[in-house]
């Protein structure tokens, strides 16, 4: 593999495009394909070469990246009838950066081996679009060992933190608890906001107040922040995404047989929320849903 393998990306969405961006403005050959042909404005300008499908799109790459939303999309867009094993070319590796259930990326690798010979590695990333633009993403990695040493300084042009975290689907358990923290949190800093403006507090100082303390996280630095100057357009992340991933992380705590109120409770209000006619609102619009109590 050369040191500037050409890329092939599946998916131009709010986490695709910037990180095809990214790779482009390294000096690495992208060709993207993305379900909604209008996204690949955003990236035309900047030398991503467009395909007409994702066989084609590994047809002409060496690593075939994967960022779409969920099982189903991810099975269409490397198995389905137009999809990278229906391609011809010199790839070797899929290195999907989605969020998926463990059980499914680990089957859909085993077929997609089968078929192609070309080998696997889950991804899942953390950070949101300027993250993903800047190369500073939170990569949780799965798979072969070798495999992610061979292409551990491609990954870490996409992620700044990059941990190989065990076999084929580690990542995305890892991404799940991830998940849980990330939509436990939302929750959790839409409810401070509301008691702060309960209690006559300033909510605008508490990022400040608490900076460098325990309670302090990105989450309340950035996602608070968001909630207190009701800051959700252009959405940055998508509701509909959260409330999919929290399903997973509810799903997930089902086949451990565990049970995690305050996680469920998290599930269940962002749900609710999501469901309202929001899912493709920012995702930390979901304090709104505090606003009407």
């Amino acid at each position: 593999m050369n040191d500037k393998p050409a890329i092939g990306l599946v998916g131009l969405g709010i986490m695709g495009a910037p990180i095809a961006l990214n790779l482009a403005s390294r000096g690495y050959q992208v060709t993207a394909w993305n379900l909604e042909r209008d996204r690949y404005e955003v990236v035309r300008d900047s030398g991503v070469e467009w395909a007409d499908s994702a066989a084609e799109v590994w047809s002409r790459c060496e690593v075939g990246l994967v960022c779409v939303l969920g099982d189903d999309a991810l099975e269409e867009v490397v198995l389905g009838e137009k999809g990278f094993a229906a391609g011809r070319g010199r790839a070797e590796l899929v290195i999907d950066l989605s969020t998926s259930s463990p059980a499914s990326t680990r089957e859909i690798a085993r077929r997609f081996k089968h078929k192609t010979g070309a080998d696997w590695l889950d991804a899942p990333m953390s950070g949101g679009p300027q993250p993903a633009r800047e190369g500073n993403l939170a990569l949780m990695v799965g798979g072969d060992r070798a495999l992610f040493e061979r292409v551990e300084p491609l990954l870490r042009e996409i992620g700044s933190n990059v941990t190989y975290m065990g076999a084929l689907g580690s990542g995305q358990k890892t991404k799940i608890l991830n998940q849980a923290i990330v939509g436990v949190n939302y929750i959790l800093m839409a409810e401070l906001l509301a008691t702060a403006r309960a209690a006559g507090i300033d909510p605008k100082l508490l990022p400040t107040c608490l900076k460098g303390g325990l309670a302090d996280s990105a989450i309340l630095q950035r996602i608070y922040t968001q909630m207190v100057d009701d800051d959700f357009d252009p959405p940055r992340s998508y509701a509909r995404q959260v409330n999919k991933d929290l399903k997973s992380v509810h799903k997930f705590l089902a086949e451990l047989d565990l049970d995690m109120p305050m996680i469920e409770l998290a599930v269940a209000r962002y749900a609710e929320f999501a469901e309202e006619g929001n899912e493709m609102a920012d995702s930390a619009s979901v304090s709104r849903l505090y606003q009407k109590r």
